[in-house]
């Protein structure tokens, strides 16, 4: 009783529906949880991957910035849009999911990315930021575990929060995604939230994780400055029945990629 789930800041999901057909594809996730689609909902290709055997979308878009959308095999249920902030950007979407008999609350996330300094009293971007990282703290990972729900919380986070999740720790402490008020930050919302860092119980803190390379190096892979922006947590329920955990490295060099590469997740739910 396996049950899959990817995520991926995707970087127009228009753009680059060729790269998300052959994903499904080639790997056939229950879920995939997508990132800045920068599509207005009327706009969303939907009969284009629901060909592909994935009847249930859910979404949450924009024109031209931002978005985030849950694409699943599975039913979806209760669907939310959160709005952080007070702003009316689109940058979360949940639904339940019945993985094997399991109720599963996926939420999805794209959270600013801060602009390029990071001080609040001149930033604005940053400040909002930090503003949304505080709010989203009220979201507990058991919130929903009197009614049988466990949960999973996925997306492009823009903090790479351990020093083995960027290239050179010393060299980015004061640039936007490791400062220390972001990663201090992030690592206190996984704690009040009782959230589980899934990638990081898969794969030892002691080892590198990228999921993101800068469009701007000529060769990325040969340059391999990287950071671990993008994130699969869950309540602890669901932490021991975590199979495997694959950062899906060669998609960055796919032909028109996103900066971001896709990351999955592999839970047995055998006994739920």
């Amino acid at each position: 009783m396996q049950f899959s789930l990817a995520t991926w800041n995707i970087n127009s999901v228009r753009l680059r529906l060729p790269l998300v057909k052959t994903l499904l594809e080639a790997e056939a996730p229950d879920i995939l949880c997508l990132q800045e689609t920068k599509c207005p909902d009327a706009n969303f290709p939907l009969s284009e991957i629901r060909k592909l055997g994935y009847e249930h979308i859910a979404i949450h878009g924009q024109k031209g910035y931002h978005g985030v959308a849950i694409i699943s095999k599975l039913p979806l249920e209760l669907v939310d849009r959160i709005g952080f902030c007070d702003i009316g950007d689109t940058r979360h979407i949940s639904a339940i999911v019945n993985a094997h008999g399991r109720r599963i609350r996926i939420h999805n996330f794209y959270v600013p990315a801060g602009g390029d300094e990071p001080d609040p009293k001149i930033n604005p971007k940053f400040a909002h930021k930090l503003a949304f990282l505080e709010e989203m703290e009220q979201l507990h990972s058991e919130m929903e575990r009197g009614d049988g729900v466990s949960s999973i919380l996925v997306g492009d986070l823009n903090i790479a929060p351990l020093e083995t999740d960027v290239w050179s720790h010393k060299q980015l402490l004061r640039v936007v995604s490791h400062t220390p008020v972001e990663t201090e930050g992030l690592l206190r919302l996984q704690e009040t939230g009782g959230w589980v860092d899934l990638m990081r119980q898969h794969i030892p803190p002691e080892e590198k994780i990228y999921t993101w390379w800068s469009y701007r190096a000529k060769d990325w892979a040969l340059a391999d400055r990287g950071r671990r922006l993008d994130h699969i947590w869950s309540s602890g329920d669901l932490s021991p029945r975590l199979r495997d955990i694959r950062v899906l490295r060669d998609a960055r060099g796919w032909e028109r990629p996103s900066d971001h590469v896709p990351v999955f997740a592999h839970f047995d739910m055998a006994g739920a």
